[in-house]
């Protein structure tokens, strides 16, 4: 049997049917101050856009708070180079989108090269 999702001991359907304020009040006090201190520009677009029911929502708002009304949506956030496609899920609620997508790619070294090492230092490089 599958656990039912609740945030702060609110279900998904309450959650939605909550002003942002009244939101704001079960989140940490990081998020609910910047809550409350106003939102953005680019994060009232967003918000808009939802609002509207866009179904491409693209952003820069890597700072904005994952609100209930964008559980079940496709957003894509920018990583500083590209923008990557997150798929919002009731857990998500409460965190930041900058959280979901990163902004360093992860390196794989392959060999040391010629020289790197004192068994290769006395190799020909021709």
């Amino acid at each position: 049997m599958a656990k039912e999702f609740s945030f702060r001991g609110k279900n998904l359907e309450e959650l939605k049917q909550m002003g942002l304020n009244e939101f704001a009040e079960l989140l940490p006090s990081n998020l609910r101050r910047s809550i409350k201190r106003g939102l953005t520009n680019q994060q009232v677009s967003l918000l808009n856009k939802i609002k509207n029911g866009k179904k491409k929502l693209k952003t820069h708002a890597r700072d904005m708070v994952i609100l209930p009304q964008m559980v079940d949506l496709k957003i894509q956030v920018h990583n500083g180079k590209t923008f990557e496609e997150i798929y919002i899920l009731p857990e998500m609620i409460g965190h930041r989108l900058g959280e979901m997508v990163d902004t360093r790619k992860r390196i794989q070294h392959s060999a040391p090269g010629i020289g790197a090492t004192r068994g290769t230092s006395s190799i020909s490089v021709k």
